[in-house]
């Protein structure tokens, strides 16, 4: 009997032998790639402030408006002299790149004596993509002017971003 059974073990692991053989007699190789895309960081520099100039406030609230491209559309009841200008932010980085712009939807400016205005703000693009020289996009906004709004120089700051796509 016992004979038997080193028989069975030996043909047990003979069998199991040819059977991991045989896997490997069918196991199949394959390759890949490895990638990556590298990006210059994106600098985002601000050339212009946006003004509203100088406004002559009157007895009714109004709005005064600046375009992306810096025109200025003065409410009634009030006078706007000066120059006016949008907000213009430069944005260098990647070539070909696609930047997606866009920052605060609004800002509140302070009087130094006193008072306070809010502004909704205009944004020219919501992506560029870069030249070699990178790109640019500008910021407009509608101000809202009180009646008899409380005399002085006002400015607020606002946030702008850019990332790529």
């Amino acid at each position: 009997m016992r004979t038997t059974g080193m028989k069975r073990a030996l043909l047990g692991a003979a069998i199991a032998a040819f059977a991991f053989n045989a896997s490997a007699a069918h196991a199949a190789t394959a390759t890949s790639t490895a990638t990556a895309k590298i990006l210059r960081q994106i600098t985002l520099t601000n050339t212009s402030d946006l003004q509203f100039a100088t406004i002559i406030s009157g007895a009714t609230a109004s709005t005064v408006s600046v375009s992306t491209a810096g025109a200025v559309s003065c409410g009634a009841g009030l006078t706007c002299t000066g120059t006016t200008t949008a907000a213009n932010f430069d944005v260098e980085g990647t070539e070909g790149a696609v930047v997606v712009v866009g920052g605060d939807a609004n800002v509140t400016l302070n009087g130094s004596l006193g008072g306070t205005m809010s502004s909704s703000l205009t944004y020219s693009d919501t992506t560029i993509t870069l030249g070699a020289s990178g790109g640019s996009f500008q910021v407009g906004g509608t101000l809202n002017v009180g009646a008899n709004q409380t005399a002085g120089d006002y400015s607020g700051t606002f946030n702008v971003t850019a990332n790529y796509q």
